[in-house]
């Protein structure tokens, strides 16, 4: 007797800083997107794979959905849009520590626009909250609309991502693998190294530079004659000279621990030793510069 096998993608939607991108790690089981405590991290439709032995669940992390005030905003915005239309199942992830506020119940409209896709209610970080407030919350999310299922978790702690997994894996079709077995997502190699890259720079920088943070790898290849040591050549962008001196630091010691730190992690990402060249250049105004924005990689 052979059993039905099911795949297809979920996609999780979300105000900035709801705990999307480590939802989907610790879902995937390894690090595939992003994470930092600054809103609007995650700039990219990034996929990450969920093995089962019944399922193939391929999980979509969006950018945070908020009401846009630049180009770069307007585009992030369009990706999440064009990605909820083109899902099996949508995650709406809302915090159990925070109030339901005005961004949650816009993207709750946003989502009750989209049609036949079921949507399923994630109320996140609930290891930051009490029974009494995750119950609370529960309640409210589900006053927010019409959801399959309303399910509480703790990414941090692991709690009920197994329950979390299964009733996403439920509004799959029925379907083959869609991809490799023990592939965990199908990012470019490159565009993964320029994210770890931006990570480390978005670490104890001052609130106002996380959106004027890119990051774009030059070049990314094996040492001549040299078999165990990767050389990769990447460019961070900011917009202003004053935030060139923020990143660069007292004597440069800034740039180097950014440096060290986005080392080690694609040494993690890519299993081998890494020589990492990262220059700083100020791209003026350039979230808000069509041209500027298309040559960092954000497309129409």
């Amino acid at each position: 007797m052979t059993t039905e096998h099911r795949a297809g993608f979920a996609c999780f939607v979300g105000r900035p800083n709801v705990g999307k991108s480590t939802l989907m790690n610790a879902l995937v089981g390894q690090k595939v997107a992003i994470t930092s405590t600054k809103p609007q991290t995650t700039r990219r439709a990034i996929r990450g794979i969920v093995h089962r032995p019944d399922a193939q669940l391929v999980i979509v992390d969006t950018p945070g959905l908020h009401r846009p005030r630049t180009l770069l905003g307007e585009r992030l915005d369009s990706l999440v849009l064009s990605t909820l239309t083109e899902v099996d199942v949508i995650g709406f992830c809302v915090p159990a520590n925070e109030k339901i506020g005005k961004g949650d119940r816009f993207i709750a409209d946003k989502l009750a626009q989209v049609g036949k896709t079921p949507v399923v209610a994630v109320v996140t970080k609930c290891d930051l909250a009490t029974r009494k407030e995750i119950a609370e919350q529960l309640l409210a999310v589900s006053e927010l609309g019409e959801f399959a299922d309303v399910v509480p978790v703790s990414a941090a702690v692991g709690d009920q991502l197994d329950v979390l997994s299964d009733v996403l894996v439920k509004h799959l079709p029925q379907s083959p693998p869609l991809y490799p077995d023990g592939q965990l997502t199908d990012e470019p190699e490159q565009v993964l190294v320029a994210e770890l890259i931006r990570e480390a720079a978005l670490e104890g920088v001052r609130d106002e530079l996380p959106h004027s943070i890119a990051v774009v790898v030059d070049e990314m290849m094996p040492r001549e004659g040299r078999d165990d040591l990767l050389d990769i050549y990447a460019h961070m962008f900011v917009e202003r000279p004053s935030q060139k001196a923020i990143v660069i630091g007292h004597r440069g010691e800034r740039l180097r621990e950014v440096g060290t730190k986005a080392r080690k992690q694609i040494e993690a990402l890519l299993g081998t030793r890494v020589y990492l060249d990262l220059r700083i250049s100020v791209a003026k105004d350039w979230q808000r510069d069509p041209k500027q924005l298309r040559r960092l990689g954000f497309y129409d």
